[in-house]
């Protein structure tokens, strides 16, 4: 596996090679390749220009071999299907990694507005661009994740949605489908992703729903940051980020809630990791990860904002890595998730 320093060094400037599992915009990091390092599943920035590529199998650095394999994952089989009511199977889920199923159950977000939008999401340009569809029915998800876990070994699924106007936000058509695919792939490991439910009684629909883990992702835990980077999303108050964390904690378990942190947002250091201490404290796993150029998103097209210094992201995930471990709690335990499958983060590297 990489050591923590090399893969904060991928994670901010990328790699160049040909990947032929790519995923570009959407709620989440994107504009990466999905590949095997040191055997190791990681989502790397695609970067023709960067000093790292890959050749012959090998990663090198200005032409000198690092020591590390680089597999790229294979370009599933059940992207070349089309589901009942003929809609291409790669628009409805997505591989992440080498066996993780990834979808967004509705791609419009009602904080997508100029003034409301988070500025390092896409998650509506992937829609303009036609390479997906606005709402996953529960037998369209249920049919690709089948397909997915029968040819391509898919062992888990991660289900995530833009907010919706409801007091639920998204959640409940999550729950449904949950269900559908859980009726038609029995066992397979699925986690849920949204923002704090109106009613936090829904955590306990989607647990009973048959869902494994849930995310419920707050960015960053300074509020000058989330004001600036998450105008929208920031209106939610921390306080019901908190109560839907110890909820979902006490109805899915300990280790099996995780949250993003983005390192970058213009947030000290020690105080993300003194926010992420918080966060372990209380059973949630802090997923953190490095802010990413991505096209479409307002923080690269208007902002101009750039990654942070790899050194900060190895320094902030060498000591989240720590509590982590302190507290017992990797994202290898969790059942299913972005922690699960570590592939976005240097944590894993880190030990954690």
């Amino acid at each position: 596996m990489a050591s923590t320093a090399l893969r904060s060094e991928l994670a901010v400037c990328g790699v160049a090679l040909d990947a032929p599992v790519q995923r570009h915009g959407g709620a989440g990091p994107s504009d990466d390749g999905h590949v095997l390092l040191g055997g190791a599943g990681a989502a790397l920035p695609i970067v023709p220009t960067s000093r790292y590529q890959v050749r012959d199998g090998r990663l090198l650095l200005d032409g000198a071999d690092l020591g590390l394999a680089v597999e790229p994952v294979r370009r599933p089989a059940f992207y070349d299907l089309t589901t009942a009511d003929g809609v291409p199977y790669h628009q409805i889920a997505r591989l992440h990694g080498a066996d993780v199923l990834a979808t967004t159950v509705v791609q419009t977000c009602v904080r997508y507005r100029v003034e409301e939008r988070c500025r390092f999401c896409a998650i509506e340009e992937s829609l303009r661009r036609g390479s997906t569809t606005a709402v996953k029915t529960p037998e369209q998800l249920a049919e690709v994740a089948e397909a997915a876990v029968r040819l391509d070994g898919v062992r888990q699924l991660v289900m995530t949605t833009g907010t919706t106007a409801g007091r639920d936000r998204g959640a409940r058509h999550l729950a449904r489908c949950v269900r559908a695919v859980l009726a038609a792939v029995p066992g397979l490991a699925v986690q849920v992703q949204c923002e704090p439910p109106g009613d936090l009684a829904t955590l306990t629909e989607l647990r009973e729903a048959g869902a494994a883990s849930i995310g419920i992702h707050v960015e960053s835990l300074d509020d000058a940051a989330r004001r600036r980077w998450m105008p929208g999303k920031g209106s939610v108050p921390l306080a019901e980020y908190r109560a839907a964390w110890r909820e979902a904690v006490r109805v899915f378990g300990r280790n099996q809630v995780s949250t993003y942190l983005i390192i970058g947002l213009g947030e000290d250091p020690d105080e993300l990791v003194a926010g992420a201490a918080e966060l372990v404290e209380m059973g949630v796993y802090p997923f953190v990860v490095p802010l990413r150029s991505i096209a479409g998103t307002l923080a690269t097209d208007v902002d101009g904002a750039s990654p942070p210094a790899a050194e900060v992201v190895a320094d902030v995930t060498t000591r989240v890595a720590a509590l982590l471990r302190a507290a017992g709690m990797r994202g290898s335990e969790q059942r299913a998730g972005c922690a699960a499958c570590g592939a976005c983060s240097t944590l894993p590297s880190a030990g954690a």
